[in-house]
């Protein structure tokens, strides 16, 4: 064993040691991982032959620098967070940048070599591997050394403080979460009123928006779950699927609109909710995320088979469009009725249905932030809290566990209901392929990035998450490298969330915070 310091931390000459034997031991690893899979590659050239081709220079590259990598893990593992700092940070730039530049020369300047001439389209860097997106996962690889130097760092120095600097330093970071949502709430507010009618606002942006809100307010629904409850749920989609079929049914066969449908698809979403409920009470932790999951599948499965009721996997069409409370958006109405654009006597336009379709999800994320809002305040809500924090101890306090986990998952399952019933209404409709696990995934994301129990932290994560990637479709598969850079850098950054403050909705205080007056002392 390794000699160490009076401070506890080993020598230099022990770390070296290490970090070289590891390193050794991850060159070989990704010598024999890479050799077969990314050394050799097929390549099936019309009118010839398979023939293979070799690209040992990328593995060459891949052994050079995972062992650095793992090296300057070590030293940083070992209290020593200055090599994965300085080195991660030249590698990121190097690496990342380069990739940058060349994607962007790729996109912005190859179209434009039959004027420039081929040469345009070459970035001039020197890169390691042929292929940028290749550069830019390493330079990721890179920067994620130098978030868990500066992790060190910051662990450092809060190992040093005392519990009431530790505690005073949780508060603070609490105030400003705070203050922030009470700035970021009304001015995304305004600005989601005031978007469609900004200068470059144009259809694409708002349908954007459009879905971005859609998921704001599934992110809304799932946060009285998890965030409140703390009762993880991987198969959210399953009400959100529950809440489209529903207006579809009820559209296509009952003749019903879309008011008219949406507390109805509300009600059946809770009703799965409560039949979610009922086999989990017993859970908690990692196995309530399975039941849920499995049962989100079930709901897909079925969906796909029962097909005499739902279509099977070419779903339902011919979806009622929404109208504006009875009168349509059609170019040419019925005989007999007005049109929306003859009704006010404007131009006919695409735009405005759209428009409307933009205000109602905006009109139903504000009431679901509203109602998740005051039943916080509310004693249920307060329940919720207490079975997050500690099952056993509500159960002592005479909170009981069975309502408090249904209504939970009934309140939730009916937000996404709603949510569900506003996708058919605009996409006309539905089908299995719209409710895959992939989807729950998304929105459990929201949650949890934004900060459980925050709703402007989850408003804020759904435009990261969801228009990110619309924002970059331009760039292809590029966009989901940023997706996913995204999504790292947060949880590395604020592994609570954006905006998380956990903060109860009811204080007990000590006494009445007046000073005791003196016996005999008159008023």
């Amino acid at each position: 064993m390794a000699a160490t310091t009076m401070t506890g931390a080993k020598p230099a000459e022990s770390v070296a040691r290490i970090a070289i034997k590891e390193a050794l031991l991850t060159a070989f690893l990704v010598f024999m991982l890479a050799f077969l899979m990314i050394g050799f590659r097929t390549e099936a050239q019309q009118g010839q032959q398979l023939s293979y081709v070799t690209r040992f220079a990328a593995i060459a590259w891949g052994i050079i620098l995972v062992p650095l990598g793992r090296i300057l893990l070590v030293y940083n593992r070992h209290g020593r967070p200055m090599p994965a700092l300085i080195g991660g940070g030249l590698a990121f730039v190097y690496l990342f940048g380069g990739a940058l530049v060349a994607i962007l020369f790729d996109v912005l300047v190859i179209p434009f070599n039959d004027y420039f001439g081929e040469a345009a389209g070459a970035s001039g860097i020197p890169l390691p591997f042929a292929d940028p997106i290749v550069d830019g996962v390493f330079g990721l690889g890179a920067l994620y050394l130098v978030i868990l130097a500066l992790q060190t760092m910051r662990h450092t120095a809060h190992g040093i403080l005392t519990l009431e600097q530790r505690e005073a330093k949780e508060a603070r970071s609490a105030t400003r979460a705070k203050q922030l949502s009470l700035v970021l709430g009304p001015a995304l507010l305004a600005l989601a009123v005031v978007l469609p009618f900004t200068p470059w606002s144009d259809r694409v942006l708002v349908e954007t928006m459009t879905l971005i809100l859609t998921y704001v307010m599934l992110g809304w629904g799932l946060n009285i779950v998890v965030g409140l409850a703390g009762l993880l749920d991987l198969g959210y989609v399953a009400f959100y699927a529950v809440g489209a079929y529903s207006y579809a049914k009820l559209s296509t066969e009952f003749g019903l609109d879309f008011w008219g449908s949406l507390p109805l698809a509300g009600a059946f979403a809770a009703f799965f909710g409560v039949v979610l409920g009922f086999p989990v009470l017993r859970l908690r932790g990692d196995y309530l995320a399975i039941v849920t999951l499995g049962f989100g599948e079930m709901i897909r499965i079925t969906l796909i088979n029962w097909q005499a009721f739902t279509g099977g996997p070419n779903g339902i069409t011919g979806i009622p469009r929404m109208t504006f409370f009875g009168v349509p958006f059609d170019r040419t109405p019925e005989e007999g009725t007005q049109s929306f654009h003859t009704l006010f006597g404007l131009e006919y336009s695409t735009m405005h249905r759209i428009l409307f379709l933009y205000y109602v999800i905006l009109g139903l994320a504000l009431v679901t932030n509203f109602l998740t809002i005051r039943l916080r305040k509310m004693p249920i809500g307060r329940a919720w809290e207490a079975l997050r924090e500690d099952e056993t101890a509500c159960r002592a306090l005479g909170i009981n566990p069975t309502n408090t986990k249904l209504t939970a998952f009934a309140l939730g399952a009916m937000l996404a209901g709603f949510a569900g019933s506003f996708f058919a209404v605009r996409q006309a409709f539905v089908s299995p392929e719209s409710f895959v696990f992939l989807e729950s995934a998304v929105i459990l994301a929201i949650v949890v990035l934004g900060g459980m129990g925050s709703q402007v932290g989850v408003a804020l994560a759904a435009v990261l998450l969801i228009g990110l990637p619309e924002v970059l479709r331009e760039l292809s598969l590029y966009r989901m490298l940023a997706f996913g850079a995204v999504m790292v850098l947060i949880m590395l950054w604020r592994p609570r969330g954006l905006l998380a403050h956990r903060e109860p909705t009811i204080l007990l205080r000590r006494g009445s915070g007046k000073r005791p007056q003196k016996a005999g002392a008159t008023t």
